[in-house]
């Protein structure tokens, strides 16, 4: 789905809700395969409180810091989808990144509405991204650079 609304730069277009659904399983998969250790925790750690502690800590960490280093998740950067502030398209700042992951437990909570909203606003923003001061967008294609033959 692309923008409904148009926005201040004709280039950018606003992701969707399936390819930004597409982005999540990308990511899913891969925060599976990367936390799926964490249980063997349960054998220095004293309780299933502390692993799963750890583990939640571990993921909102390691998810902050891919934004902040890439402005996406690596299922974002896949799609070429890039996450920016929605008033001028600037990288957001740290601030912005945890309130966006806060927005993420916000927008689970009532049957996942906050994400579906994502279907019915005009940028495309679910409830982390209107938190955050946030959209995601299609990013813009790069140039390519044209070579000429050396003679």
């Amino acid at each position: 789905m692309a923008s409904r609304v148009p926005s201040p730069d004709p280039s950018v277009v606003y992701a969707g809700f399936w390819i930004r659904t597409a982005a999540s399983l990308i990511d899913s998969v891969l925060m599976l395969l990367i936390t799926a250790p964490f249980p063997l925790l349960l054998f220095v750690l004293p309780s299933e409180t502390a692993v799963l502690g750890l583990s939640t800590v571990f993921s909102a960490l390691l998810v902050i810091l891919f934004w902040r280093w890439k402005q996406g998740t690596p299922g974002k950067l896949l799609l070429r989808l890039r996450i920016v502030d929605a008033d001028g398209g600037a990288e957001p700042d740290l601030r912005q990144w945890c309130l966006r992951y806060v927005g993420y437990v916000l927008s689970t909570v009532p049957l996942l509405l906050g994400f579906f909203w994502v279907l019915w606003d005009p940028r495309c923003q679910g409830w982390h991204d209107k938190l955050a001061g946030t959209v995601v967008i299609h990013a813009p294609q790069r140039q390519a650079s044209v070579s000429r033959p050396r003679t």
